[in-house]
């Protein structure tokens, strides 16, 4: 881990909770949101799987009544 990484898990371990939860608050701010997360990858990998198994539906056969 860097050194910055380093420095902010020691600050994020010694903050009170409710401090730590206002600083992901923060932090989430600098994440863009068209950035995958590793559970939307896997999210992703899942569906693909599936297609290929052929257990999808089509969106016409679905009763959207």
């Amino acid at each position: 881990m860097s050194p910055i990484k380093n420095q902010l898990v020691d600050v994020i371990d010694v903050l009170p909770e409710t401090e730590q939860l206002l600083l992901l608050e923060i932090a989430k701010r600098f994440i863009s949101d068209d950035v995958a997360t590793v559970d939307d990858l896997e999210a992703i990998r899942a569906a693909r799987e599936e297609f290929a198994r052929r257990e999808t539906v089509s969106h016409d056969n679905i009763n959207w009544n």
